[in-house]
């Protein structure tokens, strides 16, 4: 589990907080909070899930060590991984992010077209003419 968000709390708070609700979450399938710890729930949330499906006992003795209470591993690891065992979570809830404006395709210049280019835009050169007298 990678950075969370802080929600001004100490770490052994925000930890215990966020295991609580994921676990509330699981057990009630639904709960009110601030939009800041939705966003963290969801992603812990997501990763039980994942763990539900895979269904080995090292997923459960990771899932045992987050989550609080048997009867939340036992939803998980039953209900849970059955409801979302053939959908993919990484592309079902994120809404999909606007993709990038791609550059527009310009034709490729040899290295001659340039410099005829650089030639025919660049101030003439003033030539020098020396004359003798002889």
């Amino acid at each position: 589990m990678t950075k969370f968000r802080k929600l001004g709390r100490p770490t052994g708070h925000r930890m215990s907080m966020l295991r609580t609700m994921v676990s509330q979450l699981v057990k009630h399938e639904r709960i009110e909070t601030t939009v800041a710890k939705a966003k963290e729930i969801r992603r812990l949330a997501d990763n039980m899930v994942q763990l539900g499906k895979e269904g080995t006992l090292h997923a459960s003795r990771q899932a045992a060590a987050f989550v609080r209470g048997d009867d939340v591993i036992h939803k998980l690891f039953t209900e849970l991984a059955y409801r979302y065992k053939f959908i993919d979570r990484t592309n079902e809830l994120r809404q999909a992010k606007p993709a990038t404006p791609q550059q527009p395709e310009r034709p490729t210049m040899d290295p001659w077209t340039r410099s005829r280019l650089t030639r025919q835009f660049a101030p003439p050169k003033e030539e020098t003419i020396i004359e003798s007298n002889e």
